[in-house]
Order: structure tokens, then sequence, then C-alpha cells
């Protein structure tokens, strides 16, 4: 899979709310929240055309009881997927073209406020999301079927940017 960045696209936020709601009606009882995460939820930076959605439930069990039904619905279950916690979907669009990424946590787990803190520092600190946005397209150009490499060239920089963002996020 070639890794593609692109300039912002306005319908990912389009995007992020039909799928909030299609996973509020499917989670029911269960469904507490969903926010719009990852590069796609901030508009000044490049990302990859797959957008992030992290929907915090009551309880992680109940969504396993859902696999069927979250597969009926296009979901790929990927289990934690190397975060404990976490329950980990992917979807795609026809032609095998991944549309979206799902990340469901327990309310109170601490990767929901990691998640939140990283959009919202990349939000409110223009000049370190433009880092962030040049240093993707360079690994992009870098790396294009690389995908570990690509993931690995980001690495120091979202450790770095994320301390930040928990400090920055406690005194906001």
């Amino acid at each position: 899979m070639e890794i593609r960045v692109q300039a912002h696209d306005p319908e990912w936020a389009q995007s992020f709310e039909v799928e909030a709601e299609s996973l509020r009606r499917l989670l029911g009882s269960n469904f507490v929240a969903a926010h719009h995460v990852g590069s796609t939820a901030v508009p000044s930076i490049v990302a990859k055309p797959i957008v992030d959605v992290l929907v915090e439930v009551y309880s992680v069990s109940r969504l396993d009881d859902l696999a069927e039904t979250m597969q009926s619905h296009g979901y790929q279950a990927m289990g934690e997927y190397g975060l404990p916690g976490r329950r980990y979907y992917r979807k795609h669009r026809h032609h095998g073209v991944r549309s979206h990424h799902v990340h469901a946590y327990e309310v109170g787990n601490t990767e929901i406020h990691r998640h939140l803190a990283f959009r919202d520092f990349l939000l409110a600190h223009p000049e370190i999301a433009q880092e962030y946005s040049a240093l993707k397209q360079q690994l992009a150009l870098a790396h294009p079927n690389d995908k570990a490499a690509y993931v690995d060239g980001k690495d120091t920089f979202i450790r770095e940017v994320q301390a930040k963002a928990l400090a920055w996020s406690r005194t906001a």
C-alpha cells in the first residue's frame, strides 16, 4: 500500500460526523462519545485520507459482543492491536480503499486524553502543526511503500509533542 499524504480535505469533517452518527446508532446504550482525532482533524496539515474516530464506550466487553454487527457494517475488528484496553477497527470504501480507523476505549482510559491533547495542541500551535506536516511529507516521499519506516520516522516527534501536549492540557 502506497503511503500518500494530501492537503486537508473539508470533506473529512463531514465523513467523521457521518461515521460518528453511524457508530452511535450501532453501539446504542454503550456509546458515550465520538471524537475526530488524528491528522484529518487538523485542517492546517497534510494527512493520509483516512479519518480517525475515537469512540468512548461504557464497556469494551460489551463492544466485543457486537463483533458480528460491527463486521456486518463494514468494520474489520483488529482487537487491541498493540494498545491494551483499545478496540481497533478498520473500515474500507469500495475497492478496498481504507476510509476510517476507529479507536474505541472505555470511559476514563488515559489514551483518550492523550489523543485529544495531541489534537488540541496541534490546533492551538500552528507552527508545531506545520513541523509535523512537513515531517509527514518528507517521510511519505522517502518511504512511499514502507509503512513501518513512515510510522517509525514520526515516532520521536509524536512522543515529544505528546509530552508537551499533555503538560499544556493541564494548564489550558
